[in-house]
């Protein structure tokens, strides 16, 4: 745990879009890449109808880079769309540790 942190402190939500593919990517990243510098981060997934490969991956690496900084990540709300792309690229045990709900 970094100085000043807390497990107590809220994390920063960061919804995702319905269609999350390249076009979608480097807003997405932004927010990510501002969001696990700073602390936990829960991503809400309720809203995806469609993702791509790319945003699945670039989710795993900013999970990677909250527990780097010893800082949570989350998955909430994962739609069905969202677990079954998860599912079909065979990536449920890089999401499993991160799903909420």
């Amino acid at each position: 745990m970094t100085p000043g942190a807390s497990m107590s402190e809220a994390a920063r939500t960061l919804a995702l879009p319905t269609i999350v593919d390249l076009d979608a990517l480097d807003v997405v990243r932004d927010g990510l890449i501002e969001a696990v510098e700073l602390g936990a981060v829960e991503i809400d997934g309720r809203a995806v109808e469609r993702v791509s490969t790319n945003a699945l991956l670039m989710l795993v690496s900013a999970a990677e880079t909250a527990r780097r900084n010893s800082f949570g990540f989350s998955i909430s709300d994962a739609s069905a769309s969202m677990r079954s792309a998860i599912d079909r690229l065979g990536l449920n045990a890089a999401f499993g540790p991160l799903m909420k709900g």
